[in-house]
């Protein structure tokens, strides 16, 4: 049984009756997405009893914010765009989907951490290479929105590595019901400093020799990231089996965005290599410590598949 207790789910009838509506378009969804047609099995088993049980949750004051994690290639992205499908067809309510990828600073300004800290915080993605600053406006923006807002939101072009330009910005009309905050570091919490001595890959053994990178990501994530992660009502982890995996699921999705982009900013297989090493150490400390305080941790075996399903207990 995939939902560990009755409290997670719809009753059989309401599975089956909701199904039944949404199934066409679920469908329709996943070919508009251009995601896989297997998908659709997944509708009465994850998606709906998992959207109901979010629904349940919603209150009327401000909006339910649901934080994602998973390590790259996990399918943070999938599971949030399905789940806001669900969660607004069968349950009217309204979905705005976040990336933490979509707040990195802009490359002059990891430019700038480059020379004046570490040449490592160029590259974006681990805690230090966010505007935290960015991320608690918007939260604010959104709780506050009324039926007539329109907040912007912010977005990051991954091809040119750099923000892009506001006009180029998405908004969101109205008041969410729910927010899908998602990214590989949301809900993170710092290492203690003796963990940080030992390197963890070629990576930080050859470019990180005296810790300094390494430490000021964790001095980052333990002093700037907890008024946002804190701001989360439920945590919910995508577990990837073991950080072996990683490095495969991010080169499918490399080859996806060749499809897309014509090959224009993608990677080639050293350039990843090299790129994922940056994202290992937090990733393989989150697979230890995070799945005692998730609200929800949703197992993953190699094929990407949700396969267990573990609720927090009172005392954990």
């Amino acid at each position: 049984m995939l939902w560990p207790d009755l409290d997670f789910q719809l009753t059989e009838k309401e599975l089956l009756t909701r199904g039944e509506a949404l199934a066409p378009r679920f469908r329709e969804f996943l070919v508009q997405q251009d995601l896989p047609p297997a998908l659709s099995d997944e509708l009465t088993r994850f998606y709906l009893p998992l959207a109901g049980w979010l629904a349940r949750q919603v209150n009327n004051t401000e909006p339910l914010m649901v934080g994602i994690n998973g390590s790259q290639g996990s399918g943070k992205s999938t599971l949030c765009a399905l789940l806001a499908e669900v969660l607004e067809r069968e349950f009217a309510l309204r979905c705005c989907i976040l990336s933490i990828d979509d707040l990195y600073l802009t490359k002059a300004q990891r430019q700038g951490l480059a020379r004046s800290i570490h040449p490592l915080l160029l590259t974006r993605g681990v805690p230090g290479t966010h505007d935290v600053a960015l991320g608690l406006q918007l939260f604010e923006q959104l709780k506050s929105a009324t039926g007539n807002s329109r907040t912007p939101i912010p977005r990051f072009d991954k091809a040119a590595d750099d923000r892009a330009a506001e006009h180029l910005w998405d908004a969101f009309s109205g008041r969410p019901d729910l927010i899908l905050f998602e990214g590989w570091c949301v809900g993170a919490v710092a290492q203690a400093d003796e963990g940080l001595g030992g390197s963890v890959n070629a990576l930080e053994a050859v470019e990180d020799a005296d810790n300094t990178w390494r430490c000021y990501v964790n001095q980052a994530l333990k002093e700037e990231y907890p008024p946002l992660f804190h701001q989360l009502d439920l945590l919910l982890m995508l577990k990837t089996p073991c950080w072996e995996m990683v490095s495969g699921w991010r080169r499918k999705q490399e080859e996806r965005l060749a499809l897309k982009r014509s090959g224009n900013g993608v990677m080639d297989k050293a350039a990843l290599q090299r790129f994922v090493m940056h994202y290992e150490r937090l990733t393989r400390y989150q697979l230890e410590e995070m799945p005692v305080r998730a609200d929800l941790v949703l197992a993953l075996n190699e094929k990407q598949r949700v396969v267990k399903i573990i609720k927090k207990t009172a005392t954990a």
